[in-house]
């Protein structure tokens, strides 16, 4: 006899509070529902077996209007019945109810879940329902020409398309219905300002030390998701990751420390998956490794571990994925993670792992080990070709003020003065020296940037703090 499973449910005796588990089968995957038997497996025998045997499908048919097989089976003289769901391509209700088979578990669908699930049982996802209200004024042209350029470029349309009306574009994306309301994802993608309408269309972005309670600084992309990865990548260059230089004759390069099309591949995929009724997608840079999360369940019967094999394309959001996959952006064959780890592997760096937690995917990416000491990775630049001469920064060094600015605000004089004195200290020695903790000190050189009092000149391990006293 078979174990429990998602599939597979044992009850002693018949109740007909079980026709919730035989709705919630066949609005998932369908299953079996054997009674009779014990919890461990054992057949313990139904004395009534023939009338239920007649009284089952009966109320199967009137509670549930579907028609499911019930048999009598026989083991070591015992009989039991076996009642087997097959999954229905409708919604079915039990007195009005849905409920679902997740894992070993029946839930009884509501709110957004219901929502998520009638939507996917009729074929349409949530970013093809119309907006009753948002009309093409809050489309932008400037997010449109961005997309098309793209798409042009990715041969996935015609170069007519770039002296296309907004209008013709968004109708021939599918993103306007027949009386001409835009759909969810136009918004999403093309709108000014897309939070008007979906405020967890954000992305945030922090930057972390040791632990997640220790947040030295963060940012709040916002805006059209069709520009959001480059807005992402960009911020994450300038601030966040190491970029390595080296030279191709006379041509300066800035590679990035994680692969580029592995990050904008990651990043592109928890934009179009996201569950948009949820929250922001959520990115914390830690000194080893960086973990994106984005809101949402994977595809039915689906693990975090079955995206690093072979797999089906499902896309959560069917339109938003179209439209990515016409600006080049993703595949449609599910081939996105098996190119990431190939692009890791290129580089000999562990690959990123995949697990579900808090109601959504969570992807860590594991950064190169030698990215330095903690609080030295904010557009951090490293050469291998040529290096920076000590001696030189020594030269350039200002002399140390003797005298405070009046604009230097109270808080920071003590490392503002301690700065001047020692040009070349990074934020965890001055942590250590001041007695203060390291994001406090990250707060300080934040606020005299600010002033205009400090600037950074070289790299955050090899350059020093230059001091502009007026």
């Amino acid at each position: 006899m078979n174990t429990e499973s998602q599939n597979i449910e044992f009850k002693q005796t018949w109740r007909d509070d079980y026709l919730k588990w035989i709705c919630g089968f066949a609005n998932a995957q369908g299953g079996t529902i054997y009674i009779g038997i014990d919890d461990s497996g054992n057949v313990v025998g139904v004395s009534n077996i023939h009338r239920l045997s007649e009284d089952i499908p009966n109320k199967i048919a009137t509670h549930l209007g579907i028609v499911a097989d019930v048999n009598i089976l026989t083991k070591n003289g015992l009989q039991y019945l076996e009642i087997k769901v097959q999954p229905c391509n409708i919604p079915i209700s039990l007195n009005g109810v849905y409920h679902y088979r997740s894992g070993s578990t029946k839930q009884e669908l509501k709110g957004i879940a219901l929502q998520q699930f009638l939507l996917r049982k009729m074929g349409r996802s949530w970013d093809d329902i119309p907006h009753e209200t948002a009309t093409l004024k809050r489309i932008s042209r400037t997010a449109i020409d961005y997309f098309v350029n793209h798409a042009v470029r990715a041969f996935r349309m015609p170069a007519s398309a770039l002296t296309d009306s907004t209008e013709t574009i968004l109708e021939n994306l599918n993103l306007l219905t027949d009386d001409g309301k835009l759909r969810n994802a136009a918004l999403l993608l093309f709108a000014e300002n897309p939070q008007r309408y979906f405020p967890g269309s954000e992305f945030k972005i922090g930057r972390f030390g040791v632990s997640e309670s220790d947040l030295m600084f963060q940012d709040l992309v916002e805006g059209n998701i069709i520009q959001m990865t480059e807005r992402v990548i960009e911020l994450l260059r300038s601030k966040y990751l190491i970029s390595n230089i080296h030279y191709e004759g006379l041509q300066r390069v800035e590679k990035l420390e994680i692969p580029e099309d592995a990050l904008r591949e990651l990043i592109n995929n928890a934009i179009c998956h996201k569950d948009y009724m949820g929250v922001a997608i959520q990115m914390k840079v830690y000194n080893d490794r960086i973990e994106l999360w984005n809101d949402g369940l994977l595809p039915d019967g689906m693990m975090p571990a079955d995206l690093l094999k072979p797999h089906k394309s499902k896309p959560r959001n069917k339109l938003i994925s179209a439209v990515f996959y016409r600006a080049g952006y993703i595949e449609t064959w599910g081939r996105g993670i098996e190119k990431v780890c190939t692009a890791f592997d290129a580089e000999h760096m562990r690959r990123p792992e995949f697990e579900f937690t808090c109601g959504g995917l969570n992807t860590i990416i594991y950064r190169k080990e030698d990215v330095g000491e903690e609080g030295t990775q904010t557009g951090e630049q490293t050469s291998t070709q040529i290096g920076i001469n000590d001696q030189e920064l020594q030269n350039n060094c200002p002399e140390v003020t003797q005298k405070m600015p009046r604009r230097c605000p109270e808080f920071a004089k003590k490392t503002f003065d301690y700065l001047c004195k020692n040009p070349y200290a990074t934020a965890n020695e001055m942590s250590q020296n001041l007695g203060l903790g390291f994001r406090t000190i990250n707060y300080h050189l934040s606020a005299l940037k600010k002033e205009g009092l400090i600037e950074r000149i070289g790299s955050d391990i090899k350059g020093y703090w230059k001091i502009n006293v007026f």
